[in-house]
């Protein structure tokens, strides 16, 4: 018999939902997945893009999975209590797993679950993607919790290589440390003749025929440091590129009137684009940014999606990702976060380079991140918890 793996997860998400799609269809797992909550298929406010909405790509065919009741009264995924899910241990217990993988340790759910199964010495595989950039180290109130938490689990997920030593500095043994690397839906973004019309179309409709374009996509807030990139724009000022910022949220009013202080620089604004709307907006760039600060991009998950479609990177160095996708002169450019003059002079070499160039060898970076790869890692840490039949 396969092993039977129940997974724990918040949500229907568009980055996991695919991934659990894939599998079903194509190892030799039993899995079944225990949604906490109907975010994503129904729509929910989401409170940095101001926004509230559905995702719009089929998030529930192909996999076996339920929707446990939720008694939180609101429910949400932006506090501890926003979790109540008292009915999980007899759905577990219904379906008799062998071993249960838990996204998240930071909700009321999520504690009683891992207290249950190690009661029942039923073991548990983590899925987290925290690291350490950007600070040396964990303030003791908080390493020593965490440190007698991660005891409790049998595997880890790791989803790449800051996580990795994240996991290793609380001490978790590396025998315990399984590679499934973040990674999203390859087959959605691809250059389609209906993505690169659409892309085209883009480029015609914003007035940026010929420019060489910089994309940031995503929620408008001081973390992700929108307003640095587009100073950093706007004190380049180039005449053949353009700055297109895709998104929502509180910094859209503030990042309005500062690109109005300088007209000659062209910066267009989109609205928030749902999953189906992405591929072409990254097609349409030349250059995809995400400057995030701080410990807010535990992975950024554009810049695989970004990568799927050829387009290179700019990052911060504190973006999660970047060891592993991120290369400075290979697959895109690196500048240290808190430097805005840096921030500006990796801006004007992105836009000066040969960006062709770069196409091979992201193709080749971006072909290791994908739901197989993260698929292969996920049964290796099954099997090294449960005896073949």
């Amino acid at each position: 018999m396969p092993p039977r793996l129940a997974i724990v997860v918040s949500h229907p998400t568009q980055y996991y939902s695919p991934w659990f799609r894939w599998m079903a269809a194509h190892t030799d797992l039993s899995l079944r997945v225990f949604y906490l909550w109907d975010a994503g298929v129904k729509p929910a406010h989401d409170p940095e893009f101001g926004k509230t909405f559905a995702w719009d790509v089929d998030l529930q065919s192909g996999y076996d999975h339920e929707f446990v009741p939720n008694t939180a009264r609101p429910p949400g995924s932006d506090r501890f209590g926003g979790l109540r899910n008292p009915a999980l241990p007899a759905r577990l217990t219904a379906w008799r797993p062998d071993a249960v993988l838990l996204f998240g340790y930071n909700y009321a759910t999520h504690l009683r679950l891992i207290l249950w199964a190690r009661l029942r010495g039923l073991p548990l595989i983590f899925r987290g993607d925290s690291h350490l950039l950007g600070r040396e180290k964990l303030p003791a109130l908080k390493r020593l919790p965490l440190a007698l938490l991660y005891r409790q689990f049998a595997a880890f997920a790791c989803v790449g290589a800051a996580n990795h030593d994240y996991f290793r500095t609380l001490g978790v043994p590396a025998q315990k440390l399984f590679s499934v690397p973040h990674c999203v839906n390859a087959a959605h973004f691809t250059a389609t003749p209906a993505v690169r019309l659409e892309a085209a179309r883009l480029r015609t409709a914003l007035g940026l025929e010929g420019k060489r374009i910089v994309l940031f996509a995503g929620k408008l807030v001081p973390a992700k440091q929108p307003r640095a990139l587009l100073e950093a724009f706007l004190s380049l000022a180039p005449v053949n590129a353009a700055l297109v910022i895709v998104g929502e949220g509180e910094e859209h009013a503030t990042l309005l009137s500062l690109a109005a202080t300088k007209p000659e620089a062209t910066v267009r604004f989109l609205p928030f684009a749902n999953q189906s709307e992405m591929p072409a907006r990254y097609l349409m760039a030349d250059i995809f940014a995400l400057p995030s600060r701080g410990l807010y991009e535990t992975w950024g998950l554009a810049v695989n999606e970004a990568m799927h479609l050829g387009v290179p990177c700019l990052v911060s160095d504190r973006v999660g990702c970047q060891r592993d996708l991120v290369t400075e002169g290979e697959t895109g450019w690196v500048f240290r976060a808190t430097d805005h003059a840096h921030l500006r002079e990796k801006l004007a070499a992105a836009l000066a380079a040969d960006l062709p160039a770069f196409a091979p060898r992201i193709a080749a970076r971006i072909s290791g991140y994908t739901y197989a790869t993260a698929a292969t890692g996920l049964c290796r840490a099954v099997a090294s918890l449960v005896p073949a039949a």
